[in-house]
């Protein structure tokens, strides 16, 4: 590759000088959702930019093999920003730029990058007349750490749903969380202690799916680098302390047509939403139990999908209560008309679990699917017999059975594309068949000395 410098690249060059940028973190994601960066001078940006960054692919979990490593790295100029935690003495920076993976082979976009996976499903709902718009809704917990600076999951703090200091003792790092993020180019909406002790959440407007993707990934070094300056471990572990509710990340998806008009509104309808919205719904109701292998995609995730903590296992949809899978949120304006899935967590590589919401979604309205009525009663009290006079089904309560229905599934299967299918799916596998085999704290407690 070696090309003309872009104007957003050249504005990207003069901002880096002006801002005494030293360093740059070239950032992409593995299949997994771990942020990788290649870090280079401020001096070879240029480079970057007109030429690439290459670097060994075979190094990365799910990329390639070793014979066939060489990969490169194209930066997106329209996502960079100075790290808020990085200036160092001397009064230089540190920036980020989120990158492309290219397969050096063929010139190509690499297709095993999770960014060309979204970028895919956004080129098919574009090539159906629509942009898609997303907004997350990331919790994540703090927690103490001990005297060698390792994690424990001793909160420190005593606050519950909305609470404010004293009982919030993490309102400072919020502050400092959200001053950062705003730093970065993030529009807060809003901050609060959530239900658990230790647990916060802080949300960002919406935006187009791939920036908010990018701003999950973002959100998440953010938040973990800034709780460590106060010294505190922040985890989007789904699931970190047991019998109490654990992290979601509920996630907010719209189309608006190319002429800027919200495709999911329907003024005439009793719940405001289209057919178009409706057959989206049923889209991703459908395909459920394959996406919650890639939006749950640990172990872990499944101890939070349990009923009575308030995470939705019941496949439904509603327009008021919050034990569905999906929920329809007030809407003050026809623009904010949208669905809300319920069921992702923060532990899911974002632009993976995007991909495959909006490929269900789209399928749904290619299929002109029907949505059944919204279950506006609580479904956590529904017995067995009810939900199958409902015909209420559950989600899969284990990483490995949502695996088995992501092999059945072709949509959410052609979603993620033959390469990181394959190789999604080989980790999830060792992963599961890892646990199986472990064996708890809590079998030892109840079973050592019993038997």
């Amino acid at each position: 590759m070696t090309s003309e410098l872009s104007a957003e690249a050249q504005e990207v060059l003069d901002e880096i000088e002006e801002k005494n940028v030293d360093f740059l973190r070239l950032q992409f994601t593995d299949i997994l959702g771990t942020i990788k960066n290649v870090s280079i001078t401020a001096d070879q940006a240029e480079k970057a930019f007109t030429e690439g960054i290459y670097f060994d692919g075979s190094s990365i979990n799910g990329f390639v093999r070793i014979q066939e490593s060489d990969m490169r790295l194209d930066p997106d100029p329209s996502t960079f920003a100075v790290l808020p935690w990085r200036e160092n003495v001397e009064g230089g920076s540190s920036a980020r730029l989120i990158c492309n993976v290219i397969d050096t082979s063929t010139g190509k976009p690499f297709s095993g990058d999770p960014r060309g996976v979204l970028k895919r499903a956004i080129d098919r709902a574009n090539e159906m007349g629509y942009e898609v718009n997303a907004a997350p809704e990331p919790e994540f917990f703090l927690f103490e750490e001990d005297e060698d600076g390792r994690a424990t999951t001793k909160t420190n703090d005593a606050g519950g749903y909305f609470d404010l200091a004293p009982k919030d003792l993490a309102s400072d790092v919020r502050r400092d969380i959200i001053y950062g993020l705003e730093d970065m180019g993030f529009n807060i909406e809003a901050s609060h202690h959530e239900v658990a002790q230790g647990q916060h959440e802080i949300n960002f407007t919406y935006d187009d799916a791939l920036t908010t993707a990018d701003n999950v990934a973002t959100f998440r070094s953010v938040v973990r680098a800034i709780a460590a300056e106060h010294d505190l471990h922040a985890t989007f572990m789904p699931k970190p302390i047991p019998r109490i509710n654990g992290s979601g990340m509920h996630t907010h998806i719209s189309l608006f047509t190319e002429d800027g008009e919200n495709a999911f509104h329907d003024e005439d309808d009793e719940f405001n939403l289209s057919d178009t919205a409706k057959s989206f719904t049923a889209g991703i109701l459908d395909h459920a139990p394959a996406i919650t292998a890639v939006t749950n995609p640990t172990v872990n995730s499944y101890k939070r999908l349990v009923p009575g903590y308030e995470a939705p296992v019941y496949v439904a949809w509603s327009d008021r209560n919050r034990s569905a899978l999906i929920r329809k949120p007030a809407a003050r304006t026809p623009a904010a008309s949208r669905i809300e899935a319920r069921f992702p967590d923060p532990s899911c590589n974002p632009y993976l679990a995007f991909a495959a919401l909006i490929h269900a979604g789209l399928d749904g309205i290619e299929r002109d699917l029907d949505c059944d009525d919204p279950v506006r009663e609580n479904i956590y009290e529904f017995d067995e017999a009810k939900r199958e006079d409902y015909g209420i089904t559950t989600l899969p309560t284990n990483l490995g059975e949502a695996v088995d229905e992501l092999e059945q599934d072709e949509v959410v299967m052609d979603a993620l594309g033959e390469h990181v299918f394959e190789n999604f799916v080989e980790a999830k596998r060792s992963e599961y068949k890892d646990y199986l085999v472990d064996v708890s704290q809590w079998e030892l407690d109840q079973y050592l000395e019993t038997f």
